[in-house]
């Protein structure tokens, strides 16, 4: 029996594990930067966590980081990753590589306008979360409409992750991020109409309980910055 195209479709969102570029609180972006040991591990847990779920294909963001952590869970379930640079992180432009620091001696008034958070705010010859958001919901809906009636594990970034539970909650793009977004941890999310992919519903969110004993994780909280010296 062919499953109806609106079917919903459920996804396992992953964001990569930890980089050095994390643990330095960097904007990596579109980099191609690899997991650290740490992240490496976490890989290794959430391919353990993941083990005997019931999923029918495995995507990833074609950087490194991110299909690195989604190896350990192809292999467990015995699935080929297919990559898609459509859910790569949200493309930072000039100040990729940067501290927040560095981005406020090298490019003031970018940085200016950065914390102003505004959803048409791009930095130079990068990506603003307006183009950012269109981008993910657009590749979310190709998955959705492609694989009706599916579960999909889909390892991403921390951006994609915030678009995807902004659009949840209702939120908007203006202002800093608010949800916790864990290295390697799970999200759950079903999309019930393909034809309507910002119609996202929460299943489960930032379940991390695969990397409990590990190290505390980089705190990448947007707000920090707001804070007066």
């Amino acid at each position: 029996m062919t499953t109806p195209p609106c079917a919903p479709t459920e996804l396992i969102l992953i964001r990569h594990g930890e980089t050095d570029w994390n643990r330095e609180l960097r904007f990596q972006g579109h980099v191609d930067i690899p997991l650290n040991d740490t992240g490496h591990e976490q890989a290794r847990r959430l391919g353990l966590r993941l083990a005997g779920e019931a999923v029918d294909q495995v995507f990833s963001s074609d950087l490194m980081r991110a299909q690195q952590t989604a190896t350990p869970a192809a292999q467990q379930l015995a699935l080929p990753i297919v990559t898609q640079a459509a859910l790569r992180e949200q493309h930072f432009g000039v100040v990729e590589g940067m501290k927040a620091e560095e981005i406020r001696e090298l490019h003031p008034r970018a940085w200016e306008q950065w914390l102003e958070f505004r959803e048409d705010h791009a930095m130079p010859e990068g990506e603003s979360p307006l183009q950012f958001h269109a981008r993910i919901l657009a590749a979310l809906g190709a998955l959705a409409t492609a694989h009706a009636g599916q579960r999909l594990l889909v390892v991403t970034h921390g951006g994609v992750l915030d678009m995807v539970w902004r659009t949840a909650r209702g939120l908007g793009l203006n202002g800093p991020r608010q949800s916790d977004i864990p290295n390697a941890g799970i999200n759950r999310i079903r999309i019930a109409d393909a034809a309507d992919p910002a119609r996202i519903e929460v299943i489960d969110w930032a379940d991390a309980r695969h990397l409990v004993d590990l190290p505390a994780q980089p705190n990448y909280d947007q707000r920090r910055h707001l804070k007066k010296d």
